[in-house]
């Protein structure tokens, strides 16, 4: 399967559609002004977070856009080995969803990389999140999902010992050299 157009497509959409709403939030409503959707359970109100889930880390903006570059990064280099449409998906949701929190981290107020995360979806005075959040918590449930299930979301990693069988070995499981898999 080719994953790279589909991987990219999918989180280059996650980052548009996260970005576009974060900008509409800005121009539409002040810090801290909240307007129910569902009564208490869920209503939009603008917040800058700082730090990272529940506000954890404020003083730590610089560290969490370090981490938050290393997972991108890290989210690339294991997409790499997506065996499925599946995992293609949870990949580039997680992609996407790091890269839009990381791009107002490194662009946003107060300055370059201590940028503030804007946060907008409150889900019942329990937390403040946005698009891009849903993205990485969505594809962080379907990959535990997908893990217990019988179709494998990575291919395993290949090491130097299996790039050193010769390619007739490698389909050989029957014992004898002959080549052929047993029935």
């Amino acid at each position: 399967m080719t994953w790279r157009p589909a991987f990219w497509l999918i989180a280059g959409s996650v980052v548009a559609i996260d970005q576009a709403t974060k900008q509409w939030v800005l121009e539409t409503l002040e810090p801290g002004e909240k307007h129910e959707v569902l009564g208490d359970l869920l209503s939009i109100q603008l917040v800058f977070n700082s730090g990272a889930a529940f506000s954890l880390g404020n003083a730590f903006t610089w560290i969490l856009t370090l981490v938050a570059v290393a997972v991108s990064v890290g989210i690339v280099v294991y997409a790499r080995r997506a065996q499925s449409t599946l995992a293609v998906w949870i990949f580039g949701a997680a992609l996407g969803g790091a890269l839009g929190n990381l791009i107002d981290r490194l662009f946003r107020d107060p300055a370059f990389g201590e940028g503030h995360v804007v946060d907008f979806i409150n889900y019942g005075d329990l937390f403040v999140g946005n698009v891009a959040d849903i993205a990485i918590v969505g594809a962080a449930i379907v990959l535990i999902l997908a893990s217990l299930g019988s179709t494998p979301v990575l291919a395993a990693a290949v090491t130097e010992d299996d790039a050193a069988v010769p390619a007739d070995d490698a389909t050989d499981d029957s014992g004898d050299g002959s080549g052929e898999a047993r029935a």
